[in-house]
């Protein structure tokens, strides 16, 4: 079992940083796939970025350039690094967690881009 608390979240201007955390407990940290994802009011989640337990990276068309996921393994916690915000990056984010079969979700947390 896996514990996934996010944080980080909030308003932002556009063209604004933001940097989210997802601290992790439970398991071993280092042994997990791990991922953002966001969803928008009225639309599905939709994958942001992920990294997996031996660091490669992938992104969201959308995000490449702008967004980077790292993970600190020592501290159990995953991290998106937000550069550049523009209003269509407004959505709830949510921490994602999988080892083999059983996966995770946190509880999300809000990041809204506006004037």
């Amino acid at each position: 079992q896996v514990q996934l608390v996010e944080s980080g979240g909030g308003l932002v201007q556009p063209g604004g940083s933001l940097r989210l955390s997802c601290a992790a407990s439970g398991s071993i940290f280092s042994n997990y796939y791990m991922a953002w994802y966001r969803q928008a009011p009225g639309k599905q989640r939709d994958l942001v970025a992920a990294i997996t337990s031996g660091g490669t990276t992938n992104y969201a068309d959308s995000v490449k350039g702008r967004f980077t996921i790292s993970r600190d393994n020592a501290k159990s916690t995953l991290y998106l690094h937000m550069n550049n915000l523009k209003p269509e990056d407004t959505a709830v984010y949510y921490c994602y967690a999988r080892y083999l079969s059983p996966y995770y979700w946190g509880q999300g947390t809000q990041v809204t881009v506006s004037a």
